[in-house]
């Protein structure tokens, strides 16, 4: 038995420290762990979703489980116990009946696919129901949903006229798309959610000199499910309902040929490659502020190599025949995550200042 076991332990600490060797029948300091039950005592953490618990600032909805009621004006949506949203309601809010939450539908790719596509609110209220055995409709004593979550959006307007955007600015995540060179796939699954949270518009994996093959057999290409979950995570934490557009090319120079100009046309679009600095350089790379923006519309397409860099000189000088100018933030070679989000940063403080 565990009093048993804890007696035992006792006798062999109290051995250790009087410097006895524990005789035979005594459990040693050392042993005793292969007692320990492998779990943790208590309920165990549900398996709602696989990561640590997500900070949702915005409730994000898919428009396939937003329902408009015959005879009710308020769109609804009602959400599974086990729903990671319902378990954060819940756990993390604790919210009670009749109170409001931040909640949007996500659109994708610029298309509507419901007339509540792209749109948010800030005064969405919540009712439990309760299932089973439980009667209140309230979060448990240890915080867990008493059954679904209904969920009413009040108030929907276009994320272009809420709050957070008094001005109807586009171009939170409009201005900046990112053509990246394929991390490692785990890397990917954590960059995925920096990505949206930053705000993109277009995201383009490529292949490029320093990227091994196997890597587009990744699962996240597989299952994209898996990576549209992912980018709806940073969007909850950000608060935008925008979805990025996602383009996979296996091949730098035929997606370079045939398809940039289609995506990024070069006079709507500045152009610019992100490349360490070296040492005894002749003419010294730009700054992101440095940078030339054409037209009007004020948009940034940023292309990030592998850690090690792009080949040199092939693919530089392929960027730069296009009209790609290339930056630098200094001689250290950077993470791809810790350049990626450093020059999402600096290109959406680019096109903030331009258009302001």
């Amino acid at each position: 038995s565990m009093r048993k076991r804890t007696a035992s332990m006792a006798a062999a600490l109290h051995a250790l420290a009087a410097g006895i060797r524990p005789r035979s029948g005594v459990t040693a300091f050392s042993t005793f762990y292969k007692h320990i039950p492998s779990k943790p005592f208590g309920r165990t953490q549900a398996a709602f979703h696989p990561s640590t618990a997500l900070k949702l600032n915005r409730f994000l909805f898919d428009p396939s489980e937003v329902v408009a009621d015959d005879g009710s004006e308020v769109p609804t949506v009602t959400l599974s116990k086990d729903d990671y949203r319902t378990v954060h309601a819940a756990k993390i809010l604790g919210l009670l009946n009749g109170d409001c939450l931040r909640a949007g539908v996500v659109t994708e790719g610029g298309s509507a696919d419901s007339s509540y596509a792209g749109c948010v609110t800030d005064q969405a209220t919540i009712e439990w129901l309760p299932e089973g055995k439980i009667k209140k409709a309230c979060p448990t004593k240890n915080g867990d949903p008493p059954g679904s979550l209904r969920i009413a959006l009040e108030s929907l307007v276009s994320s272009t006229e809420s709050s957070d955007n008094p001005q109807g600015d586009t171009s939170t995540s409009d201005s900046v798309s990112l053509i990246l060179a394929l991390p490692r796939p785990l890397q990917l699954g954590r960059m995925l959610p920096m990505i949206s949270q930053m705000g993109v518009d277009h995201l383009v994996l490529t292949a490029a000199k320093k990227v091994p093959k196997d890597y587009f057999g990744s699962h996240l290409f597989r299952k994209p499910h898996v990576l549209r979950k992912l980018l709806i995570e940073g969007l909850c934490q950000s608060g935008d309902v925008k979805i990025p557009k996602i383009t996979v090319a296996k091949r730098l120079k035929p997606f370079m040929e045939d398809d940039l100009d289609e995506l990024f046309p070069a006079d709507e679009y500045a152009r610019v490659i992100a490349h360490p600095q070296r040492v005894g350089q002749a003419e010294a790379p730009k700054r992101m502020r440095e940078i030339a923006l054409p037209g009007s519309k004020r948009q940034i397409v940023v292309a990030v190599g592998p850690e090690g860099g792009w080949e040199e000189p092939y693919e530089l000088d392929m960027f730069q025949s296009l009209g790609f100018q290339q930056i630098t933030m200094g001689t250290r070679v950077l993470r791809s995550d810790v350049a990626v989000v450093s020059l999402l940063s600096l290109a959406h403080d680019v096109c903030s200042e331009s258009e302001g």
